[in-house]
């Protein structure tokens, strides 16, 4: 089933809900799920360098070793699957082949190609914060766009910023490159989710001036 037979977007954006209990016995297979990350993966990204990884956690023993550092959070267990997003903060490296893949299928110009890796890698240089902030900014967009999919797939999930990165990127290997951003748990709710409320727009939003 395609997404495009699913929810419509304001719909999907209507009913996700953060979701904390999950049946554990509902199993999601592999490729509903990489439909699901493969949505995410289109996410926009600065300079689409694509700056985010999905470490996906199916493995109930491994679900298990992860549930202490994630401070005991049922869901991790009984979710069907949780992903790791990851920021990547050398994802300047990621520059060349990306553009290169634009040259072949005709998108740009080698010259075009090398003054755009050249852009990128001083801005990385000039300023150490660059490598942090878009990891952080463009893996969130990543997951924005996972967390949507699913619920157009008729699955829930969580996003969690409650757990211990260091420790979970010691003992999942995480190499140092990544940095963890968010856990999301994915399955099927068990229970509706708590709903919430939203203040009014009109005190979110500003028009051309405070």
């Amino acid at each position: 089933m395609n997404i495009q037979e699913d929810l419509g977007l304001f719909q999907t954006i209507e009913e996700r809900h953060s979701v904390k209990k999950y049946d554990p016995e509902a199993k999601i297979s592999r490729d509903e799920l990489e439909e699901i990350l493969d949505a995410a993966n289109k996410a926009p990204s600065s300079w689409n360098l694509q700056h985010w990884k999905f470490f996906v956690i199916d493995d109930p023993k491994r679900q298990e070793e992860l549930l202490p550092i994630a401070f005991n959070q049922q869901q991790i267990v009984d979710s069907s699957a949780v992903i790791a997003v990851l920021g990547d903060l050398e994802a300047n490296k990621e520059a060349d082949s990306v553009n290169q893949s634009a040259v072949e299928a005709g998108f740009m110009t080698e010259e075009v190609k090398n003054l755009l890796v050249n852009q990128i890698n001083k801005a990385y240089e000039r300023n150490e914060l660059v490598g942090h902030n878009q990891a952080l900014m463009n893996a969130s967009l990543a997951s924005m766009n996972l967390m949507l999919a699913a619920k157009a797939k008729g699955y829930d999930t969580c996003p969690m910023g409650g757990f211990n990165a260091e420790k979970f990127q010691e003992d999942f290997n995480v190499p140092a490159r990544y940095k963890p951003i968010m856990l999301i748990s994915l399955g099927k709710a068990l229970h509706p989710a708590h709903r919430s409320s939203r203040k009014p727009l009109s005190e979110k939003v500003v028009y051309n001036k405070f």
